[in-house]
């Protein structure tokens, strides 16, 4: 793709998808290994922290569906980018219907020729 927009939208819409997976092994390549994820309930450094904290999400939220909307580039570089927009989920915590909604704010670079997430930062 030649429009940088519409190439990072793509990746936004695969980093999504793989989310809506629960399967950590479709998230975790689409993260670089030195990232940092700041979330409601703490921040994490690195991959192995950040896949901890996504598979106790997946566990806890049954039948999660997650959505990205109101996305925005706020940054487009040839190998990064920043974008900021609103999230909502529903699901099945503990046995209840529940569901949320936040704001994100994510970095993404590019490392050997694919974008991947550096930072993510989501507040509800």
């Amino acid at each position: 793709m030649s429009d940088p927009a519409a190439e990072l939208t793509a990746f936004m819409a695969r980093y999504e998808q793989a989310n809506n997976s629960h399967d950590i092994a479709r998230v975790v390549p689409l993260i670089v290994p030195d990232a940092v994820y700041w979330f409601s309930d703490g921040s994490y450094r690195g991959l192995e922290e950040i896949a901890r904290a996504v598979e106790r999400t997946f566990e806890a939220i049954r039948d999660e569906v997650y959505a990205i909307r109101d996305l925005e580039w706020v940054v487009l570089g040839a190998d990064h980018a920043v974008c900021r927009y609103r999230f909502c989920w529903t699901g099945v915590v503990d046995g209840q219907p529940r569901s949320g909604e936040g704001r994100g704010t994510n970095v993404i670079v590019k490392r050997d020729g694919a974008w991947k997430m550096l930072h993510e930062h989501l507040s509800s």
